[in-house]
Protein backbone atom coordinates (compact mmCIF):
# COMPACT_ATOMS: atom_id res chain seq x y z
CA UNK A 1 0.00 0.00 0.00
CA UNK A 2 1.76 3.26 -0.95
CA UNK A 3 1.94 6.11 1.12
CA UNK A 4 -0.85 8.17 -0.95
CA UNK A 5 -2.74 5.31 -0.66
CA UNK A 6 -2.58 5.23 3.15
CA UNK A 7 -3.46 9.38 3.66
CA UNK A 8 -6.69 8.81 1.43
CA UNK A 9 -7.91 5.72 3.25
CA UNK A 10 -7.23 8.14 5.78
CA UNK A 11 -9.38 10.39 5.04
CA UNK A 12 -12.41 8.28 4.20
CA UNK A 13 -11.98 7.50 7.72
CA UNK A 14 -11.90 11.17 8.87
CA UNK A 15 -14.15 12.88 6.82
CA UNK A 16 -13.57 16.11 8.42
CA UNK A 17 -9.87 16.11 8.16
CA UNK A 18 -7.88 17.66 5.38
CA UNK A 19 -4.26 16.65 5.10
CA UNK A 20 -1.99 18.60 3.39
CA UNK A 21 1.24 17.44 2.50
CA UNK A 22 4.21 18.73 1.11
CA UNK A 23 6.72 15.88 -0.87
CA UNK A 24 8.92 16.11 -3.91
CA UNK A 25 8.56 13.90 -6.14
CA UNK A 26 10.54 13.50 -8.72
CA UNK A 27 13.10 15.98 -7.31
CA UNK A 28 10.61 18.63 -7.47
CA UNK A 29 8.68 19.94 -4.49
CA UNK A 30 4.91 19.60 -4.09
CA UNK A 31 2.02 20.21 -2.18
CA UNK A 32 -1.02 18.15 -2.19
CA UNK A 33 -4.53 18.52 -0.30
CA UNK A 34 -6.04 14.89 0.36
CA UNK A 35 -9.79 15.65 1.47
CA UNK A 36 -12.58 12.61 1.75
CA UNK A 37 -10.39 10.35 0.11
CA UNK A 38 -9.14 12.19 -3.09
CA UNK A 39 -5.89 13.68 -3.35
CA UNK A 40 -5.16 17.32 -6.12
CA UNK A 41 -1.74 18.63 -6.57
CA UNK A 42 -1.48 22.49 -5.31
CA UNK A 43 1.14 22.85 -7.46
CA UNK A 44 1.56 20.49 -10.78
CA UNK A 45 -1.16 19.28 -12.86
CA UNK A 46 -3.50 16.59 -11.29
CA UNK A 47 -4.43 13.91 -13.62
CA UNK A 48 -8.57 13.13 -14.69
CA UNK A 49 -7.93 9.52 -13.83
CA UNK A 50 -8.47 8.87 -9.98
CA UNK A 51 -6.21 5.38 -10.14
CA UNK A 52 -2.52 8.11 -11.44
CA UNK A 53 -1.32 8.75 -8.03
CA UNK A 54 -0.98 12.30 -7.23
CA UNK A 55 1.91 10.87 -4.29
CA UNK A 56 3.42 8.17 -6.51
CA UNK A 57 5.26 5.40 -4.58
CA UNK A 58 9.11 7.24 -4.82
CA UNK A 59 7.44 10.30 -3.47
CA UNK A 60 9.61 11.65 -0.19
CA UNK A 61 7.04 12.96 1.93
CA UNK A 62 8.98 16.24 4.07
CA UNK A 63 5.82 17.25 6.36
CA UNK A 64 1.96 16.51 7.22
CA UNK A 65 -0.57 18.62 8.56
CA UNK A 66 -3.62 18.04 9.64
CA UNK A 67 -6.87 20.34 9.39
CA UNK A 68 -9.98 20.47 10.26
CA UNK A 69 -12.11 20.45 6.58
CA UNK A 70 -13.24 21.87 4.73
CA UNK A 71 -10.05 23.62 3.81
CA UNK A 72 -9.73 27.46 2.89
CA UNK A 73 -6.16 28.98 2.07
CA UNK A 74 -7.26 32.08 3.80
CA UNK A 75 -8.21 30.79 6.91
CA UNK A 76 -6.79 26.82 7.82
CA UNK A 77 -7.66 25.50 10.82
CA UNK A 78 -4.62 23.58 12.04
CA UNK A 79 -5.13 20.32 14.11
CA UNK A 80 -1.12 19.49 14.20
CA UNK A 81 1.22 20.38 11.75
CA UNK A 82 4.79 19.22 10.41
CA UNK A 83 4.38 15.92 11.11
CA UNK A 84 6.86 13.92 9.70
CA UNK A 85 6.12 10.29 7.78
CA UNK A 86 7.10 8.03 10.68
CA UNK A 87 4.89 10.42 13.22
CA UNK A 88 1.91 10.28 10.56
CA UNK A 89 2.27 6.29 9.99
CA UNK A 90 1.46 6.09 14.20
CA UNK A 91 -1.19 7.94 13.74
CA UNK A 92 -2.47 6.03 10.24
CA UNK A 93 -2.42 3.06 12.27
CA UNK A 94 -3.91 4.85 15.41
CA UNK A 95 -7.45 4.38 12.71
CA UNK A 96 -6.71 1.10 11.26
CA UNK A 97 -5.11 2.08 8.12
Amino acid sequence: MTPGFRLEQYTLKRPKEVLLVRALVAGEADEVVIFRGFSSSLVRPTAFDPDVPVLPEGADIQSIDILEGPYTPEHPRYLQSGLSWPQMVSVLESVGV
